[in-house]
């Protein structure tokens, strides 16, 4: 994960150079492909009402091009070229995001393709952490709201740095607790309420553009339910708020904490600047 790809599309900086080559080529067919074509059909649509230049279509579609780039077809060539133009951009935008979600199915399948005991064996890191439970306070034996929002704040300060994997059900020294504690305080008490509260909390806290960065998978391990959560890089920064205040978290090390302001401005400055 260190060092990964961006996730959509092209840098940047290579984006514009996409769009224009695609410009480029699509202006180019638009001349030598639609500008034929469009003749051709004008030849068989009016051919019984005009009279035109050669013995059939292919002698007035050799004329055409021959005299496309004269000054008097010139208009004509570039109505052409722009529309080429247009539907060249048109596929480069469509390759730019095609090209983004291939690395994030490349970028899941690598992360899905590492097993669950090898993964917890590493320990926490900078793109791993545990979580005992989304909601469930085992030491005051009941539900604590404050530990599912630790839980968004980990996912915000993942997103805000290279992604990550979140394990909850995972104690801090790896041991495996599962989530069947948290399965208690839900209306639905089974994986998909889980993940239902797991993502509500997300939205609420984080916003519902992060729902869709943020991917849950579960796996039963020695007998017990842990809930794998890979987050991808957030293209934009992603503030937590809490009531009024949005504040930036950011993964550091094997833990996320929050930026001060001073803090926040030069990782976004330097985050703007390497998207360049």
């Amino acid at each position: 994960m260190k060092n990964q790809a961006r996730f959509y599309g092209a840098k940047n900086g290579q984006q514009p150079w996409v769009l224009v080559l695609h410009g480029f080529i699509g202006a180019i067919i638009g001349v030598l492909v639609l500008h034929p074509l469009t003749t051709m059909v004008y030849w068989f649509e009016f051919r019984e009402l005009m009279e035109f230049p050669g013995g059939g279509p292919l002698d007035f579609l050799v004329q055409r091009l021959t005299t496309a780039y004269k000054t008097e077809l010139m208009p004509m060539s570039l109505v052409f070229a722009a529309i080429g133009g247009a539907i060249g951009f048109g596929f480069g935008l469509y390759h730019i995001r095609l090209l983004g979600q291939q690395r994030i199915v490349r970028y899941l399948e690598r992360e899905l393709a590492e097993e669950l005991p090898l993964l917890i064996a590493r320990g926490e890191g900078e793109h791993l952490e545990f979580k005992t439970s989304l909601r469930w306070d085992d030491r005051q034996q009941r539900a604590n709201r404050e530990l599912e929002q630790v839980v968004v704040k980990t996912v915000a300060g993942f997103l805000n740095h290279e992604g990550g994997t979140l394990l909850i059900g995972v104690g801090d020294s790896g041991d495996i607790v599962g989530i069947e504690p948290d399965f208690q305080t839900l209306k639905h008490a089974n994986r998909d309420g889980f993940e239902r509260a797991l993502m509500d909390a997300v939205k609420a806290g984080l916003g519902g553009n992060a729902c869709a960065l943020v991917h849950c998978r579960f796996h039963d391990l020695a007998g017990k339910t842990v809930c794998r959560i890979i987050i991808e890089r957030s293209v934009q920064p992603v503030y937590y708020v809490d009531g009024r205040v949005a504040r930036l978290m950011l993964r550091a090390g094997n833990s996320t904490r929050e930026l001060d302001v001073r803090e926040a401005q030069a990782y976004l400055a330097h985050r703007f600047a390497a998207d360049v």
